[in-house]
């Protein structure tokens, strides 16, 4: 009987190796003297020691190794008995009277070894005997390790083709029965007790003279029946991975249908997901190998034997774990893309069947399975290098929705990094669609619950990378581009409040990159129809950039109003231009209330309005009145005045004709004196604090800008009077040093000396300015 208590069998192996020591003393002492019917007598009783029930496999396997390694010097004796003339036959026989069973076949297999080495008798009468007489010995435990000794002493003597105890034709159907049936007694007694067994799988895979039609019709059905009734699932799992292992991928192509037959016939609680794997890794390393043996692939239909083979595993393993299915299908698909990747009807069938078997199943939260779904999806986008490709597989999407929300959005992003890596371009507004139906976790809020801020991070992240996204998604037809924008947008406005601010911008510089291209028709072309106008676009752009000043991100509209005003400009469109300008300035009036965000605002507004050509004399004014109006209005004085002075640039404008209106030009500046004045005096009496010159220098620059450009309201006394008054307020005891504001005065002083001395038209303009030398 096997024991269980470690302390007691750790004693009794001491004592096992103690007693096989002492006779293998005496052994070698025989052995030294020549004495045959002594050493018998000491190796018997060493060997005697084998006879333990107490050890467990792995004790016992400890013992083992010491006998094995005292029975292989008994060998080399009896090799050099026989070498002396000592008859091969007399001895065979002599130590079939050693007491015990066990000695003795132990004896027996190590005397039949140096028997088939001296070609006395066949090898093959030799070997049947062994493994006959072997089944004397039923307990499991030392069965099993008396025929792996046998195995290990015969496997460099079976007969096959081309060793030197080949025999007659029947020789090599001789060795693969004497392997089979070691193995089928081996594999009854592994059934009593559990222990690993398949050196005869190995050994059978070396002997050359297996072929194919003999793999086919003897070898592996041979095998097969005895891992089928075997009925234990750990050797059944053991063997058929042997099986696997050992044989050559050619014969596993060929006897496909035979071993996958063998499967479902396996008990339920075999793991055979990883056997019919490796299986499946195998095929696809044999088929990458070389491209002649695609062939015979086809021929065979690998990859229909191998889908119905897994169907029939996992409907006939009710309990099997969804990961475990999932992973035969990534498996499946493997060897789908490595073997057949031009076959995408052969991929979305792998996809559907692990749809078909997530049917029912609630968002899978285990991390392995959904760790396995990530590698089913990321498969053809690794294998193709374009997702264009991945949206023709209409099970694609529904194997994906199968992910909880999470891990969705990490295979979304996932797709997207693909897009923007191989820089797939998506052409068509199906295309976009599925896409987008593939990306929805990313691009619908479906949470409104609050994020911290490392959730606020990663939120931020997969937006940019949407945003990203919007660039890769190109039609050279206006048509379909504006299917494609159309498509877009529809998806975008559901993205909540959250997402707007990041989606929107890219999808209104992708509507007006097509404006640029459709520049100059307004959709009345004479004797045609044109579908896609830059008028319809604007329409577009409007409704969305409204929905983006509604959520609110008024700054954010108000930029995009101003661009899309600009385009409109170029498209000699005065209206939509007009209607932009208008929102922008609603915008300004009812939403943007930061005083920071005030003072960018009136200066986007104010240059964008500089940059316009296409406003008739009412527009411009009406414009131009609201920018002067709002600047004057900021809440600090220094802001109003520089907005003031940015606004004169709104009235003198060098590449459009009629746009130089000098007074109003002056009245600014004036207007931006009086503001800069009034700020410095509001300095000296706030606190006992000091003002600065920087304004005065700031407005004198604008007051030579406009000079040289021939402002005739511009005078050098108005100048000369704008130079003195700074330097007046430099030696006021109310005005701080202001190292900047100083260099800035200096840098412009130097530069109308350094006219007034150029000469020409412009220094006789300069010469009439009086500033001190610096």
């Amino acid at each position: 009987m096997l024991v269980d208590g470690g302390e007691d069998e750790e004693k009794w192996l001491a004592e096992g190796i103690a007693g096989l020591q002492h006779n293998a003393f005496y052994m070698h002492r025989s052995l030294d003297s020549n004495n045959l019917r002594d050493a018998l007598k000491y190796s018997a009783q060493m060997l005697s020691e084998l006879r333990t029930s107490r050890l467990s496999p792995h004790k016992y396997y400890e013992l083992y190794m010491r006998a094995f390694d005292e029975l292989r010097k008994l060998e080399m004796f009896f090799k050099e008995e026989v070498q002396r003339g000592f008859s091969v036959i007399d001895l065979y026989e002599l130590v079939q009277h050693a007491g015990n069973i066990l000695p003795r076949l132990y004896l027996l297999c190590t005397v039949g070894s140096v028997y088939i080495k001296s070609k006395e008798a066949p090898a093959k009468d030799v070997l049947k005997d062994l493994v006959e007489m072997c089944r004397g010995i039923q307990h499991p435990v030392r069965g099993l390790f008396l025929r792996s000794y046998l195995s290990q002493v015969s496997r460099d003597k079976l007969p096959d083709i081309g060793s030197e105890y080949e025999g007659d034709v029947d020789s090599v159907v001789e060795s693969v029965e004497f392997v089979l049936q070691n193995f089928t007694e081996m594999n009854k007694l592994w059934v009593r007790m559990q222990h690993q067994v398949g050196k005869n799988l190995h050994v059978l895979s070396q002997i050359e003279g297996v072929d194919l039609d003999m793999y086919k019709e003897t070898v592996l059905p041979r095998i097969l029946e005895q891992v089928v009734n075997c009925k234990d699932e750990i050797a059944q799992y053991y063997l058929m991975d042997c099986t696997i292992q050992v044989f050559p991928d050619e014969y596993h192509l060929q006897t496909l249908e035979t071993l996958l037959g063998a499967f479902p016939q396996l008990q339920p609680t075999v793991d055979i997901k990883t056997v019919l794997s490796r299986l499946m890794e195998r095929l696809s390393n044999y088929a990458a190998s070389s491209t002649e043996v695609l062939p015979e692939f086809l021929q065979v239909e690998a990859f229909a034997k191998l889908s119905n083979a897994i169907g029939k595993v996992v409907e006939a393993q009710v309990d099997m774990p969804v990961v475990g299915a999932i992973s035969l299908y990534v498996s499946l698909l493997t060897f789908t893309l490595r073997v057949h990747p031009d076959r995408l009807d052969y991929v979305d069938q792998v996809l559907g069947a692990c749809a078909k078997k997530l049917i029912g199943k609630a968002k899978l939260e285990d991390s392995k399975a959904t760790k396995q779904i990530v590698a089913l999806l990321s498969a053809p986008l690794e294998k193709y290098n374009d997702i264009v490709t991945a949206l023709k597989l209409s099970n694609y999407p529904r194997v994906m929705d199968h992910l909880d929300a999470g891990t969705n959005k990490i295979m979304a992003v996932v797709i997207i990094q693909s897009i923007m890596k191989n820089m797939t371009c998506i052409s068509t507004a199906d295309k976009v669609e599925a896409l987008f139906e593939l990306i929805k976790g990313l691009i619908k809020d479906m949470d409104e619950t609050p994020v911290d801020e490392l959730d606020e991070e990663d939120f931020k992240e997969e937006q940019n990378s949407v945003a990203r996204l919007i660039h890769m998604l190109h039609n050279d037809d206006p048509e379909e581009m504006l299917k494609i924008i159309g498509t877009v947008r529809k998806h975008f406005l559901l993205g909540g409040p959250r997402r707007l601010p990041f989606t929107v911008p890219p999808l209104v510089f992708s509507a007006l990159k097509l404006v640029r291209r459709l520049q100059g028709q307004d959709g009345d072309v004479t004797g045609e129809e044109v579908s896609v106008t830059p008028k319809k676009i604007f329409q577009i752009l409007h409704q969305t950039i409204e929905a983006l000043s509604i959520i609110p991100s008024p700054e954010l509209a108000l930029r995009l109003y101003l661009q899309c005003a600009e385009a409109a400009n170029d498209c000699d469109l005065e209206p939509v231009a007009y209607e932009f300008f208008t929102q922008a300035f609603i915008l300004y009036e009812e939403e943007v209330a930061d005083s920071k965000a005030q003072v960018t605002a009136i200066h986007l507004i104010i240059g964008t309005l500089h940059r316009m050509n296409i406003f008739g004399v009412e527009n411009r004014d009406t414009l131009t009145h609201k920018a002067t109006g709002y600047s004057a209005k900021l809440l600090k004085k220094p802001d109003q005045c520089r907005a003031v002075y940015a606004c004169a640039h709104l009235f003198w404008v060098d590449d459009q004709d009629g746009i130089k209106d000098g007074e109003r030009v002056l009245l600014c500046l004036k207007r931006a004196l009086r503001i800069a004045n009034a700020a410095q005096q509001m300095a000296n009496v706030t606190r006992g604090s000091s003002g600065s010159v920087a304004l005065f220098v700031e407005i004198l620059n604008k007051y030579l800008y406009f000079f040289e450009k021939g402002n005739l309201q511009i005078t050098s006394a108005a100048i000369q009077g704008l130079v003195e008054l700074i330097m007046n307020e430099l030696q006021s005891d109310n005005t701080t040093s202001d190292p900047s504001a100083d260099t800035f005065l200096a840098s412009t002083l130097r530069y109308i000396q350094f006219q007034k001395q150029k000469g020409g038209a412009m220094g006789e303009k300069y010469e009439q300015i009086k500033v001190a030398k610096v």
